[in-house]
């Protein structure tokens, strides 16, 4: 066989020559195309669902939440593990599948049977991203140069700005915010004054939900031309907070939330911080790669968006990577290239020392790429991408 495919090659040496070209090109083609990444990917194929239980101890998260979710989640076809922990106000349920089951069949399957789960009022269970365990390629914090802002409005800079801006790039799953505060709105109660007015607390829970909303009454006609009337009743700060009605009346005066309680900015609970160089608390941004996307071209997406981005960013403030992982994958790739280059000329040199014929050591250092770039050719078709044991 292999004496026949020689004498062939030898009588059709332009075909020989041609095939050769057209695979070279094919396999250069493939190494450009194949997704690179310097972190193999030996995570399994999970689904995470994120609930949250604002304010209820682990053990009625796990009653009410944790237990009914993955009782119904280890009937999902090709879901081998269930795994489910309970925190203060958030479950976590992990759905582990086989390994040859596809990303997002796996998601709208457990889509599928969340639907048919029975909840508490209020609490709505969340897919988590579409990511991996090393989905982790990039991260930034924000530095005030100049200190005119504090933590909360880096944060909200973070989380209303630049999170948006960075998801919408190709290949990114989501854009993580750490650090900072969480601006809310909270309420101080005064019992006193509650017993004082006889106003409930329930009726305080229904002003807030009924004062923040907006309400349409079609359309006037005026002139030959229509107008739109709506109401509007937004709440934009402390004050709108403190003039909602609570429908009682007292010696003939209305009552609001600012008779019955004090409305103050507040930040968000928090357990923990972010702190870049021992220079103090910073807000950041961790970006997370979609699952099966190039780790390499979505690195230069973030940072080629994030360099448009600081033209809009306030006086002082300024982007700071933290951690890039292209620059593990580059050097990777550099090494690489310079280890197979000397394995060429070792074995160029092998055959020259060994064979004394320069035509043949010729044909080690030329057979050796193509070969490479035929195994890449291979791995396009089988979808398989650098430093991953396999992908679905």
């Amino acid at each position: 066989m292999i004496e026949a495919i020689i004498r062939w090659s030898v009588a059709n040496r332009i075909l020989v020559l041609l095939a050769t070209v057209f695979i070279s090109i094919g396999g250069v083609i493939a190494v450009k195309q194949t997704p690179i990444d310097a972190i193999p990917d030996l995570s399994d194929v999970q689904v995470i669902v994120k609930t949250s239980y604002a304010g209820q101890s682990p053990q009625v998260v796990e009653d009410q939440v944790t237990y009914p979710l993955t009782t119904a989640l280890m009937s999902v076809p090709g879901a081998k593990t269930v795994r489910g922990f309970s925190f203060f106000g958030d479950s976590y349920v992990y759905v582990i599948f086989d390994d040859s089951t596809d990303m997002y069949w796996a998601r709208s399957r457990v889509l599928e049977y969340l639907s048919q789960i029975t909840l508490p009022d209020g609490v709505v269970p969340k897919l988590g991203p579409d990511a991996t365990g090393v989905g982790w390629v990039y991260m930034y914090a924000l530095v005030d140069e100049l200190h005119n802002y504090d933590a909360g409005e880096l944060r909200a800079l973070q989380d209303w700005f630049l999170k948006y801006e960075l998801q919408s790039v190709q290949g990114v799953s989501e854009v993580a915010s750490v650090g900072g505060m969480v601006k809310q709105y909270l309420l101080q109660l005064h019992p006193q004054k509650l017993q004082a007015y006889n106003v409930p607390l329930r009726h305080i829970e229904t002003a807030l939900a009924r004062g923040n909303n907006a309400a349409g009454a079609s359309v006037i006609e005026m002139a030959e031309a229509e107008y739109m009337v709506t109401s509007s009743a937004y709440l934009t700060g402390t004050e709108d907070i403190a003039n909602i009605p609570l429908g009682v009346v007292h010696n003939g005066v209305a009552i609001t939330i600012g008779h019955v309680a004090s409305v103050v900015e507040a930040p968000l609970m928090r357990r923990g911080i972010a702190e870049l160089n021992g220079n103090g608390e910073v807000v950041g941004g961790i970006v997370v790669m979609r699952f099966g996307e190039n780790a390499k071209a979505t690195i230069d997406n973030v940072k080629a968006r994030i360099e448009t981005l600081k033209a809009s960013l306030p006086n002082g403030v300024n982007i700071v990577p933290v951690y890039d992982r292209s620059t593990l994958i580059d050097n990777a790739v550099d090494n690489l290239w310079s280890k197979l280059v000397e394995e060429l000329l070792v074995v160029g040199a092998v055959c020259l020392v060994f064979l004394f014929h320069v035509r043949s050591s010729l044909v080690a250092i030329i057979t050796l790429p193509i070969g490479i770039l035929m195994a890449f050719i291979v791995m396009k078709f089988q979808g398989l991408y650098c430093n991953e044991v396999s992908r679905p």
